[in-house]
């Protein structure tokens, strides 16, 4: 009864969170995540999830991640993370999603130059940072890099749709790690909207052109494509805040992936189809307003850039 309110509370708390110093605040945030559930963060989900499927392929399925260049895009993005968290003045350093960010480019993104990983991951952090609007970073740190590469050395930097092949039971194992990590995330549903958006259309063209139903199918099976659908495009932090403005962002994504890719002969539509359109979010999140999507409450602000 003597207390302040609650809420009152809380906030002075918050702010003798940040009147501290950058090491006490450090190590309040580090004691915070070492007593915190490990899974209540969905980030921790995804970490599991690529680390298995980038340990799977270099253990049994080789599908073209080289431990040289997955070490070098992994260490370029923590470093990156380290270094503008210093030049930003976050008074915390969290690895988790720079982390993710590297796995995403080793599993996905192809060179013959060992320092073109290591540039996709410096280039994919210091985006987060620098190309940001009302405090949400506007592209898929690893799409854009990804793209970002593909326009600025086209001979040295690649994607194959299917360079993971078209096992149905690599696609179930995808898929199923695919379903832990959404359904901590809460965006599943513009995975799912955008796989039945580019289902329709492969299916529709088949059936123009007269080709069997296979080969439709064949194509829903690359793994790469559910990754792409699975852990890019549903990245929360670059996705509509609304339900319908996600079913909105991953139809149109799906549609313009399929001109590129079918009407330009592009093969790495699905991400500039991503990029090009990530603006779009902006104004979705303009005209269907919601609660922003937060990993966890971050520790001082700015920290969960």
């Amino acid at each position: 009864m003597g207390g302040p309110p609650p809420h009152e509370a809380r906030t002075k708390s918050r702010e003798d969170a940040r009147m501290m110093p950058a090491p006490i605040a450090t190590a309040a945030a580090l004691r915070r995540r070492l007593t915190a559930r490990p899974w209540a963060d969905a980030r921790h989900f995804q970490i599991a999830a690529l680390a298995s499927l980038l340990a799977f392929n270099f253990a049994c399925l080789d599908f073209g991640a080289r431990p040289l260049n997955s070490a070098l895009a992994i260490a370029s993005a923590l470093a990156a993370q380290a270094l503008c968290s210093w030049a930003w003045r976050l008074g915390t350093i969290d690895l988790r999603s720079p982390l993710i960010t590297g796995l995403s480019l080793s599993l996905l993104l192809r060179a013959d130059e060992p320092w073109i990983h290591a540039a996709a991951g410096a280039v994919a952090i210091l985006s987060k940072f620098v190309l940001r609007l009302e405090g949400k970073h506007i592209w898929n740190p690893a799409g854009l890099a990804i793209v970002a590469l593909l326009l600025c050395v086209p001979g040295h930097v690649w994607i194959s749709p299917g360079q993971w092949g078209a096992s149905v039971w690599f696609a179930a194992l995808v898929a199923g790690l695919a379903f832990v990590v959404l359904n901590a995330a809460r965006r599943a549903d513009i995975a799912l909207w955008f796989l039945a958006a580019h289902a329709i259309l492969l299916l529709a063209r088949a059936a123009w052109l007269g080709d069997p139903p296979a080969i439709p199918l064949h194509q829903l099976q690359s793994g790469s494509l559910l990754i792409f659908a699975f852990f890019m495009i549903s990245d929360p932090r670059t996705t509509p805040d609304s339900r319908l403005g996600r079913l909105m962002f991953g139809v149109a994504v799906a549609l313009l992936a399929h001109w590129l890719a079918f009407f330009w002969q592009m093969r790495p539509a699905l991400y500039v189809a991503l990029i090009a359109l990530s603006p779009l979010t902006l104004l979705f999140d303009r005209i269907f307003p919601a609660e922003r999507f937060a990993w966890t409450a971050p520790a001082h602000p700015g920290a969960a850039r």
